[in-house]
């Protein structure tokens, strides 16, 4: 039995699945960011009423975590996955080739997610963008630490710390996403991953 069908308390059972519609959500928080996805376009795609969004995920910003939560478990699982590689550049070679799944693949939005709600300016988006900065930080210190023991291993050129490496590598990733966003080919994508790979400085 699928527990979503059931209300938590007396009264109707909810008419909507809430796995569904957290799915739908985060494609349209996806494709548009956080502030410019209206809750208007957020209930029409998935199904429900504003009262309904309320009482299942809470305010637009609670959803909004909720909908991030599932991004990092389903669509970024790729990056804990790349750590089990044994060595520095088959880790950045896992992530790249990682994000290049995400940018090709024909049913996900392009773009990233935390890339385009960081870019959020208005007071509104200000948790947000804090939340996506704070996430994003563990992403990197969780990479810094297996690029620090590449550093122990001798694999990183000397005067080169794990830090910056992981910077560059940041960089090229979110460069991929910025690209894929903004309508460049699968090839032009694939192109840029075998060049950073190219060119990447440790062993």
């Amino acid at each position: 039995m699928n527990i979503c069908s059931l209300s938590p308390i007396k009264g109707r059972p909810r008419e909507f699945d809430l796995d569904e519609a957290l799915a739908a959500a985060l494609r349209v928080f996806w494709r548009n960011g956080y502030e410019a996805a209206s809750m208007t376009e957020l209930t029409a795609a998935m199904g429900i009423t504003k009262p309904s969004l309320y009482a299942a995920f809470g305010n637009k910003e609670a959803l909004f975590h909720k909908a991030l939560d599932l991004y990092e478990r389903e669509k970024l699982a790729y990056m804990t996955s790349a750590m089990e590689a044994p060595t520095a550049r088959g880790v950045a070679e896992r992530l790249l080739r990682g994000a290049l799944a995400m940018q090709t693949s024909t049913c996900d939005p392009k773009g990233c997610l935390g890339v385009i709600s960081a870019a959020a300016c208005g007071a509104e988006a200000e948790s947000i963008k804090a939340e996506v900065v704070k996430r994003r930080a563990s992403s990197e210190a969780m990479i810094i630490r297996r690029f620090e023991q590449a550093v122990a291993d001798g694999e990183v050129p000397e005067g080169m710390t794990a830090a910056a490496l992981v910077r560059y590598l940041f960089a090229i990733m979110q460069g991929l996403a910025l690209q894929g966003g903004s309508g460049a080919t699968c090839d032009e994508l694939e192109q840029l991953v075998e060049t950073s790979l190219a060119v990447w400085p440790t062993k």
